[in-house]
């Protein structure tokens, strides 16, 4: 059974979406991890399955939020950055990366893509910008970097001659190795200017007992009924951020990025399983 979306998403220029309620995609179950209503049965028994083997996984997505208010702090108030560019952004769940970052500066500009049409049609009614910013959502998949940055909504919302906050907040372990993620980072990165940053979160298995590991790989898929889920080690993870300006204090779990800052970290490294990073493109 699908649940088709009337009308061509605004702004975006992508066409009429289907939304497949019969397999599960990762916002959803993200939503329902942390209480919300967004999901769909599919999503609920594949959270489920995830949560008997890993039972911390709602501490690990709400540090992982914790991690993304930090880290959007961070850009707007230490660096000054007036833009942002969340892929991969999720239900909305306050608060949301402009209500951060206009906080601090009201006029912050701010442009969520996802490639869940639920999750654009929510966020389009829910997330409201300050009136001296703009905040938009656009339909569209990291897979496609150049689909993004063509995006006339995009356009329209950022000055890519000007420096921006690129957000890839837990969403690059959803991609394998054979859809070259650490290439579709790089072509990202190099669209910004320098002076712009990089934060990103990944899922990892490092810091987990090998009972859970062994359960967590036989979850694992290849575009299965699971998905795709790809966590990676530490030196994987630092691959993304080659040979830009790392920030301290590097790569690190999550719970140790800045963990003073608020919102304070408030769970151990392997109730979080990921690492967080962020970096400065020169």
């Amino acid at each position: 059974m699908t649940m088709r979306e009337s009308g061509a998403l605004a702004n975006g220029g992508m066409p009429k979406a289907t939304i497949d309620t019969s397999r599960p995609h990762p916002a959803r179950m993200y939503n329902y991890w942390l209480g919300g209503k967004d999901n769909f049965a599919a999503d609920r028994e594949s959270a489920d399955l995830i949560a008997k083997a890993f039972p911390q996984i709602r501490t690990a997505v709400q540090e992982n939020r914790r991690f993304l208010r930090r880290a959007v702090a961070f850009m707007a108030a230490e660096v000054g950055l007036k833009q942002f560019l969340d892929i991969g952004t999720g239900f909305p769940a306050s608060p949301n990366v402009h209500e951060v970052a206009q906080k601090i500066i009201p006029a912050s500009r701010v442009v969520y893509v996802d490639n869940d049409p639920m999750v654009v049609s929510h966020a389009r009614g829910l997330m409201t910008s300050s009136p001296q910013g703009t905040t938009t959502c656009i339909q569209a998949d990291l897979r496609a970097p150049d689909t993004i940055l063509a995006a006339p909504a995009v356009r329209a919302a950022i000055d890519l001659t000007k420096p921006v906050g690129l957000l890839l907040i837990a969403v690059l372990h959803f991609l394998d190795d054979n859809e070259s993620p650490y290439d579709l980072v790089a072509r990202l990165g190099n669209a910004l200017p320098s002076g712009s940053y990089i934060a990103l979160s990944h899922a990892t298995l490092d810091p987990l007992p090998e009972d859970v590991i062994e359960q967590l790989t036989a979850l694992a898929g290849t575009g299965g009924d699971q998905g795709t889920f790809r966590p990676r080690t530490r030196v994987d993870v630092a691959r993304f951020v080659d040979g830009l300006d790392l920030i301290d204090p590097g790569v690190v779990p999550i719970v140790r990025w800045r963990p003073d800052r608020s919102p304070q970290a408030a769970a151990s490294v392997a109730d979080a399983a990921m690492y967080g990073s962020m970096a400065r493109i020169i």
